[in-house]
């Protein structure tokens, strides 16, 4: 009996002691759980560093904006009229000609050699003319002899201005003062009617086509200045006006044919050159305006982050980022116009949007930010 006292003490003691250690190791855990939790809460994200720019108000001249391309006020594609083998060719590739300058020969041995029988015709049709005429007064012959012997020297006059004709034909003028293309025949080539020769082209005005929507024709009129750029000449831009206005739309797209001239002193308007145009509207618009790098974009929509101050737990001044949803309209340079979803006055990040949230802490840090400009002049390097 006393033995079996024993066992159950033996017993209950060790229960009492791995209860004992089973306590005070999860005492020891709940402390260090409790500890962590304290730190996480008390652990506060380093701000971010971003650039920012306050929202302002501009007055910008409406303009309509549109894509098109540079054409010739004369151009054309030189070709001869009658076949033959070119015998000279009196220009160079590229070359600026005048007026009436003389650029390809054909060979006219045959037609000069048919001229001078033909002359000869002529020749003899006066004479014959000439001794009819003189019967004719002394009414020594009827005067059907003296009509045929007119009709006989017509026809040889006018067989002879034809060859003379075949001939200038055969000789290749400029029909305008312009800039020639690369050449495209070679001497002793034989030459069909039609076969290309060189491209002339008249650069000095040129013309620029493009087209606006049927909504816009109402605020057109011919005068209106029209401003354009390319990818040629990056930071260069071209004045002109509008000139022509197609009196017809297009039935498929609905829009309107426009055409503007540009005075091209330069010459550095090539006809087949791509082209951004605007066409000038003579009133201003005030608008918001704020940079392109401010503009997250995504397929819900655009936003921006709107900086607002937010103290820390200390009173100590500090800056937290909002998303805002944003509707812009036009661009201009690296800035663009917005339509709703900011005021003026409002201090938004420029740069280092990606790396935000909503309710993030930033710093500002404008330093080191890129300077937006309306006219960007990038550079090579």
């Amino acid at each position: 009996m006393q033995r079996e006292h024993r066992r159950v003490l033996a017993i209950v003691l060790s229960l009492l002691a791995v209860l004992f250690v089973g306590g005070g190791l999860a005492g020891v855990k709940t402390l260090q759980i409790r500890k962590l939790i304290a730190a996480g809460q008390a652990f506060a994200t380093p701000p971010e560093s971003v650039s920012s720019v306050v929202v302002r108000e501009e007055n910008w001249q409406i303009d309509l904006p549109a894509i098109g391309s540079i054409s010739a006020v004369q151009g054309v594609t030189l070709a001869p009229d009658l076949p033959g083998t070119v015998r000279e060719i009196a220009f160079e590739s590229g070359a600026t000609v005048a007026q009436g300058d003389v650029l390809l020969r054909l060979d006219t041995s045959s037609e000069e050699a048919q001229l001078r029988a033909v002359e000869a015709q002529v020749e003899l049709a006066s004479i014959n003319l000439t001794r009819v005429r003189r019967l004719s007064q002394d009414r020594m012959i009827p005067d059907s002899e003296l009509d045929a012997a007119e009709a006989a020297r017509k026809q040889s006059q006018a067989n002879a201005d034809a060859i003379r004709a075949a001939i200038a034909k055969k000789t290749i003028r400029a029909p305008f003062a312009g800039r020639l293309g690369i050449r495209l025949v070679h001497l002793g080539q034989y030459l069909d009617a039609g076969k290309p020769i060189v491209s002339l082209q008249a650069l000095e005005p040129v013309y620029v086509d493009f087209s606006l929507p049927q909504q816009e024709l109402a605020r057109l009129q011919v005068g209106m200045p029209v401003r354009v750029t390319t990818d040629a000449y990056p930071g260069r831009t071209f004045e002109g006006r509008l000139s022509a206005i197609n009196p017809e739309l297009d039935a498929s797209t609905r829009s309107v044919g426009l055409q503007a001239t540009f005075a091209n002193p330069d010459q550095v308007l090539r006809p087949g050159m791509y082209v951004r145009a605007q066409v000038l509207l003579p009133e201003a618009q005030t608008v918001l305006v704020i940079p392109a790098t401010s503009v997250l974009s995504a397929p819900y929509g655009d936003s921006v982050y709107v900086i607002e101050p937010k103290p820390g737990k200390d009173g100590s001044p500090g800056w937290v980022v909002r998303q805002q949803f944003v509707r812009t309209t036009r661009a201009r340079g690296d800035f663009l116009a917005v339509a709703s979803g900011l005021k003026s006055g409002e201090r938004i990040v420029s740069s280092g949007i990606f790396k935000l949230r909503n309710g993030m802490s930033v710093v500002e840090n404008n330093e080191l930010a890129p300077k937006a400009a309306e006219a960007p002049q990038p550079s090579d390097g």
